[in-house]
């Protein structure tokens, strides 16, 4: 008698999975013709590559000396923050200009946040992004053999997010710089870098576009390696174990990575930081225009054709492009000789040429091209610094907020692209808990749209201290809510 298998169901599927594969390698082909297996691309090996390049990419550990503040909480919601802070930089736990507590010692300088670098040379110049080392009192540098370095800060660039630290040692690992111009869309690439401060992290991705602008100084390479909070600065590689960014931003709504990932280009990133090398600053060019966009519509009713170029929208009074006479209206198309596609192509072409330099602007206007010629100024002090700079007298804390505040001038609105709201000067007690700070810009309180600081003052005399607070605030690019409770626990 023929003896029965009972087959489950288990083993049924796995059975049919076994033939779906056997049937995947062969090419159905006509009756007596041989089979041909097909061989399926094996996936990229990057382990040589982590071997040979991850010895010079290093842990960047920042530190800020805080004194004792009386009513300071460290007890801050990291996960409200993190969408104010760029990535490997966390907000410190005090509030920005505590007061000092007489009777309390200074404090032992506390951790400010994670980031990643890698070595240029064996001499111990470490790249990085500026905003992993923007207001840090000491900088920490850690080799993968654990050695640990005090890292000096030689320059650093918040236009285009490049730093330049510097290590006393010798004989260190170093990277190779690779060509950014042959890198394409699709190819491999890894990051290697400390996100959420988990050291040697290796991830792996493809590039998703190439020159992506996110109104940003530089244009940027896409990705789709994860990148996490303590990557920044971290270098991005190619297959050939070469260089092409550093990762500096992602595209997130929750704060964390969504598959989108921008790094800044090498070339970009190495002629800054030799600039910072030399001299310990960047030197760029201006012609004093606001520009625009060029749309589709703009275009053809002018008789453009195409939208190319970038549309002056003013022209800063006395300055190199009002000396040569280039007016509001006219449609930038090349300077130099180097076309401009874009609006976004122009500050970047000027600014990477050199100040005293004469140059010609080609310029479209009222239905013909004309020739000017230009000579390039030199690219004011960090805009920042402009903003801070206001009238003498010291403003007064409102009430029950701890938040002085000052009112934004129109230039001040244009360059933060705000129609309205005022800068915070100090903030402490209970906005200092919930995470403001000097530098933020307050866009509206209870649900109520600021437009000068004297509106500001009248709303928080009004405010129910028995109920939290929502203020709405900008900081650098981002804008979230923040929480405060004015009640005390």
């Amino acid at each position: 008698m023929q003896k029965q298998i009972s087959l489950s169901s288990f083993d049924v599927a796995r059975a049919r999975i076994r033939w779906a594969g056997v049937v995947a390698m062969v090419l159905v082909l006509p009756f007596g013709a041989a089979p041909t297996v097909v061989r399926a691309q094996a996936l990229p090996d990057f382990t040589e590559l982590v071997e040979r390049v991850g010895p010079a990419v290093v842990n960047i550990r920042t530190t800020e000396r805080v004194r004792a503040s009386r009513g300071a909480n460290p007890e801050i919601d990291e996960d409200l923050l993190d969408f104010f802070r760029r990535f490997g930089v966390p907000i410190p736990n005090q509030p920005q200009n505590p007061r000092r507590n007489p009777q309390q010692p200074d404090a032992e300088p506390q951790q400010r946040g994670v980031g990643s670098g890698f070595i240029l040379n064996a001499d111990g110049y470490v790249m990085t992004n500026a905003h992993v080392v923007d207001g840090a009192d000491e900088v920490l540098v850690t080799l993968t053999d654990k050695r640990e370095f005090k890292a000096k800060i030689i320059g650093a660039d918040k236009r285009t997010d490049v730093a330049l630290v510097k290590i006393e040692a010798g004989g260190l690992p170093s990277v190779r710089i690779g060509d950014v111009n042959r890198l394409k869309v699709g190819e491999w690439v890894i990051a290697i870098g400390s996100p959420f401060g988990l050291e040697n992290t290796v991830t792996a991705g493809i590039v998703s576009a190439k020159a992506r602008e996110t109104g940003d100084y530089l244009p940027f390479i896409q990705t789709d390696v994860a990148i996490n909070p303590g990557n920044s600065g971290g270098p991005l590689i190619n297959m050939r174990g070469e260089v092409v960014g550093i990762n500096s931003q992602i595209y997130s709504r929750s704060g964390g990575f969504m598959g989108i990932s921008f790094a800044i280009p090498i070339d970009e990133a190495s002629r800054v930081s030799e600039q910072l090398r030399v001299s310990g600053r960047v030197v760029r060019g201006r012609i004093g225009v606001q520009i625009d966009q060029v749309t589709k519509e703009v275009a053809e009713s002018i008789g453009l054709g195409k939208p190319t170029g970038a549309l002056v929208r003013s022209v800063e009074s006395g300055g190199p492009a009002d000396k040569a006479g280039v007016e509001a209206g006219d449609i930038i198309t090349k300077f130099d000789g180097r076309g401009i596609d874009k609006a976004g192509d122009l500050p970047r072409i000027v600014g990477s040429a050199k100040p005293g330099a004469k140059a010609t602007l080609q310029v479209f206007r009222r239905g013909s091209y004309r020739d000017l010629g230009v000579t390039v100024a030199e690219f004011e002090a960090e805009q920042p610094r402009r903003i801070a700079d206001r009238d003498s007298k010291p403003p007064a804390t409102v009430g029950v907020l701890g938040v002085a505040v000052s009112d934004l001038n129109d230039a001040q609105k244009r360059e933060l692209k705000v129609k309205s709201g005022v800068r915070v000067d100090s903030a402490e007690g209970a906005a200092a808990r919930a995470g403001l700070r000097e530098g933020d810009v307050i866009l509206s309180l209870d649900n109520t749209e600021i437009g000068s600081a004297k509106q500001f003052e009248a709303l928080v005399a009004k405010l129910d201290k028995t109920k939290p607070v929502n203020v709405l605030v900008r900081r650098g690019e981002w804008v979230n809510y923040l929480v405060i409770r004015l009640a005390s626990r």
